[in-house]
């Protein structure tokens, strides 16, 4: 049984159930209302992130389910990333992080945590101006706030 979801663009997708359920929003919503003809509306996702977490969910859906509390609590390393999904997961910046707000809405833990992972790799021995740099953040504080942070941070500096 196929279930269909409808991007915030209006574009229609029908999934295998199995790969449509490795979404907790989606496994939710359909024992709540039960399987529908309608297609599920994810108005937070776009039709070309929605085609790149059906692509995941296809790959990754013979994968065993991890419990929830299990998954949680499992120590998280960014350096384990699997082949596949580190090639799927080279995207351009934008793309990346609007995978990540879909998974976070969606509710696909892995793939939120391969976006992380990557994300977490990306800034990995950098400072903080080279971050900055990389994701166009403006750096707006004062001297007397940039003083302010360091010595209240002191403890966090290699000596």
């Amino acid at each position: 049984m196929g279930v269909k979801l409808c991007s915030s663009d209006n574009k229609e997708f029908e999934v295998d159930m199995k790969i449509a359920t490795q979404s907790t929003l989606i496994r939710n919503l359909l024992d709540d209302v039960g399987e529908t003809d309608e297609a599920i509306p994810l108005p937070n996702v776009t039709e070309k992130v929605l085609d790149k977490i059906i692509e995941y969910c296809t790959h990754h859906m013979d994968d065993p389910p991890a419990l929830n509390e299990e998954y949680d609590d499992l120590p998280k390393r960014s350096d384990d990333i699997e082949p596949w999904d580190e090639k799927f997961i080279e995207v351009d910046q934008e793309l990346l992080f609007e995978i990540l707000l879909a998974s976070n809405y969606m509710d696909i833990k892995p793939l939120l945590d391969l976006g992380c992972k990557t994300v977490a790799n990306m800034i990995r021995n950098k400072s903080a101006e080279e971050i900055r740099k990389m994701f166009n953040i403006l750096d707006d504080f004062t001297e007397e706030e940039r003083e302010q942070i360091r010595k209240e941070n002191e403890w966090a500096e290699d000596h």
